[in-house]
C-alpha cells in the first residue's frame, strides 16, 4: 500500500500580508493588523517580519507591542479581503487535490497522495504551490511534506517563510523529538503544565512516555498525543463536503472602547446576531438555544445561556434573546470590554419541528427571506451597500 503524502500549506502572516499589497512601502518596517488600532487594549492579529523580529507577538495587547516596538505602525482589519486571498489560495490548491482540509481561514492540510504520479513527489507539489501563490496573488506560503497530518503541520512551522520541508518516516525522529514538545498540534498550556510535571520536555519525552500514563493525566487525548509523536497519526485528510456538521456557530468581539451603556452593548450583540444568522443560514440550519459571554474591564468572563421555545435564524430574535440575558444577568458594576454570542444545538433544517405557542410561521417566513435577500445584495455589491439602520452612524 502506498504510503500517504500530506501537505500542509500555511499563508505567511496572512493578514498582514494582504495588507502590504496595497501598502508596499511598508514592507520592510513593523506594521501588525490590531484589532482597534485606537485603543490601547487593542489586540495584535497579525505582524510582518520586521514586527516579530522586535518580538510582537499574535494576541498581545497594542500596549505590550508599543512597549517593544514604539515606531509599530498599525492598520484595522480588513476581513473581506482576508475572505478573498483564502478562497484565491484554495484555487491553486484545487489544481493538485479535491482532498483539502481547511484548518483555520490561512492554513489547510492537501492529501496528494493520488496526484504523485500527475504531479511529481510531494516536495515537487508543494514547490509547485508555493511557486503559484507568490507568482499569483503576491503572497507566500510555507508547505510541511509528510506521511500524516501531525507531522506535515509541524513541518510547515520549522521553515518560514516561503519553504517547504519535508519529514520522512525515516527522519522524524531526529529531526522532530529534540523540538519542545509544545510544538506539537494539540498541546495548549494546561496541557504544557501537566507534561512538564510529568518530565515530558521535549516530543522525544512525549514519544517515549509510556501511553497508559498520558491517559491517566491527560485522558484520550493525552494518549492520542503520545501516538502523533511516536508518527501514528491515521487521521484523514477531510474536505468540507465531509466534515462532521457543526455543534454550534458563534462570534465574539473585544469592542473599540470599554461600554458603559446598554445601548452600546444592543448594537454590539446586533452585530455579532447578524453574523451568526448569516453562518445559520449558510449552514441550512437553526438555533435551539443561545449563550452571551460577557468581559468585563478587569478581564473576568461571565456567560448566561437559555433555550428557544422555537428554533430560530432569525437575526432579530437572536438579538432579543441576548439582550435579555444581559438585561437579566449583568449589574453594571464594571464597563463591558467584549461580548459573544453562541448558539447551540444546530436543528437541521427540515427536521420535524413542534410549532411553539404564538408562533407567525408566514411573519418568520417573510423576515428570513428578506435576511437571506440582504445577505446575496452585500455579497454581489459590498458589505456598505445595504445594512440595517441601527448600523448606521448617528448623525453628529
Amino acid at each position: 500500500m502506498m504510503e500517504r503524502v500530506i501537505l500542509h500549506c500555511d499563508l505567511n502572516n496572512f493578514f498582514a500580508s494582504v495588507e502590504l499589497l496595497s501598502r508596499p512601502e511598508w514592507r520592510h518596517v513593523p506594521m501588525a493588523v490590531c484589532g482597534n488600532v485606537e485603543a490601547r487594549h487593542g489586540v495584535i492579529l497579525a505582524k510582518n517580519e520586521p514586527a516579530k523580529r522586535y518580538g510582537v507577538k499574535t494576541a498581545e495587547t497594542l500596549w505590550e507591542a508599543r512597549r517593544k516596538c514604539p515606531q509599530l505602525i498599525t492598520v484595522p482589519p480588513h476581513p473581506d479581503q482576508y475572505r478573498i486571498f483564502s478562497r484565491r489560495a484554495h484555487r491553486v490548491y484545487e489544481r493538485f487535490t479535491d482532498r483539502i482540509e481547511p484548518f483555520g481561514i490561512d492554513e489547510c492540510w492537501l492529501d496528494v497522495t493520488g496526484s504523485v504520479p500527475l504531479f511529481g513527489s510531494g516536495e515537487e507539489i508543494a514547490h509547485a504551490i508555493r511557486r503559484a501563490v507568490k507568482e499569483e496573488l503576491g503572497l507566500t506560503v510555507s508547505v510541511g511534506v509528510s506521511f500524516n497530518k501531525v507531522f506535515a503541520k509541524l513541518g510547515s512551522d520549522l521553515k518560514k517563510p516561503d519553504a517547504v520541508t519535508v519529514i520522512r518516516r525515516t527522519e522524524f525522529q531526529k529531526l522532530l523529538w529534540p523540538l519542545p514538545v509544545e510544538a506539537l498540534i494539540g498541546v495548549g498550556k494546561s496541557t504544557l503544565r501537566i507534561l512538564h510535571g510529568m518530565g515530558v520536555i521535549t516530543i522525544g519525552d512525549l514519544a517515549q512516555a509510556p501511553l497508559s500514563t498520558l491517559r491517566a493525566a491527560l485522558g484520550k487525548n493525552g494518549e492520542q498525543l503520545g501516538k502523533n509523536a511516536r508518527g501514528q497519526d491515521f487521521s484523514p485528510v477531510l474536505s468540507t463536503q465531509e466534515q462532521p456538521p457543526a455543534k454550534s456557530i458563534g462570534r465574539s468581539t473585544t469592542c473599540p472602547h470599554d461600554l458603559m451603556k446598554l445601548e452600546q452593548v444592543r448594537r454590539v450583540i446586533l452585530t455579532l446576531a447578524d453574523e451568526v444568522a448569516k453562518e445559520l443560514r449558510a449552514h441550512g440550519a437553526l438555533a435551539g438555544g443561545i449563550q452571551i459571554g460577557v468581559r468585563d474591564s478587569q478581564l473576568r468572563t461571565r456567560e448566561f445561556q437559555r433555550r428557544f421555545l422555537q428554533p430560530t435564524r432569525l437575526t432579530r430574535q437572536l438579538l432579543d434573546a441576548g439582550m435579555a440575558l444581559f438585561e437579566e444577568h449583568w449589574s453594571w458594576r464594571l464597563p463591558v470590554r467584549a461580548l459573544g454570542l453562541r448558539v447551540s444545538p444546530l436543528i437541521e433544517e427540515g427536521e420535524n419541528i413542534q410549532l411553539a405557542l404564538g408562533c407567525d410561521p408566514q411573519k418568520t417566513a417573510q423576515e428570513e427571506t428578506l435576511e437571506e435577500l440582504m445577505t446575496k445584495l452585500q455579497k454581489k455589491y459590498g458589505r456598505g451597500t445595504l445594512m440595517r439602520a441601527a448600523f448606521l452612524e448617528p448623525p453628529k
